[in-house]
């Protein structure tokens, strides 16, 4: 039985990532407002009822592959090793993906994932889905900090989450741009990870207590 129900599992995971595909795919060609649920789901060989049963909206067809990213700040806060700083382990991990090229980082310039996020940035309904997104972020990071970095209080956590979350954001967007406007990732990667730095040296002049990982101590000249 547990077998039948994880193959179950798998065929819809397939057909849930072939169907987003397709669509992005489509999505990137015609336009985003030019292509309809209907045409994605002839595509897809599926009925608009079953595409709804994987997707609540046509948006969340594209920013389903954001969706492993939701609430990652607040992963890394909460897996950080013992007497680390919560700023430490969040500037950490942004410079690793920068390393890496992780397209939430900006620092990107595979030619799809450019125009994945032109679309996003372009297109309002996009746009403000990401939004949501953002202000989950901004909320599980704040319960983060509250749980596990020795914040007294939600106002001061939310506080700080949203100056961490919207570093983050602007850091990517300014990547994105630059890389848009025709550099490339390597050139600009020394550019990007100094501005990472500088930003993350901004946010432990403000939020001096965070990195250290300890109560009641700050150090605002250092981020570790």
């Amino acid at each position: 039985m547990a077998d039948q129900v994880g193959l179950r599992e798998r065929k819809r995971q397939r057909t849930h990532d072939a169907v987003s595909a397709a669509a992005i795919s489509m999505f990137l060609e015609h336009g985003f407002d030019r292509v309809s649920v209907a045409d994605i789901a002839a595509a897809a060989e599926i009925s608009k009822p079953t595409l709804f049963r994987y997707f609540r909206s046509k948006e969340d067809l594209v920013l389903h592959r954001i969706a492993d990213h939701e609430g990652e700040a607040a992963r890394v806060v909460r897996q950080r090793p013992a007497r680390q700083g919560p700023l430490t382990a969040l500037h950490e991990h942004f410079l690793d993906g920068l390393a890496r090229r992780d397209p939430v980082t900006g620092l990107n310039d595979d030619p799809e994932v450019l125009a994945f996020h032109n679309m996003i940035f372009s297109t309002p309904s996009l746009s403000a889905r990401l939004n949501e997104y953002t202000a989950r972020d901004e909320e599980a990071l704040a319960d983060a900090l509250v749980q596990t970095a020795h914040i007294p209080d939600q106002l001061t956590a939310r506080l700080a989450a949203a100056q961490i979350i919207a570093a983050q954001r602007i850091l990517a967007r300014e990547n994105w741009r630059r890389l848009a406007a025709g550099e490339t990732a390597a050139s600009l990667y020394d550019t990007a990870k100094a501005a990472a730095d500088n930003a993350f040296r901004l946010l432990t002049s403000g939020l001096g207590r965070l990195a250290t990982g300890r109560p009641g101590v700050s150090r605002p000249d250092a981020t570790s």
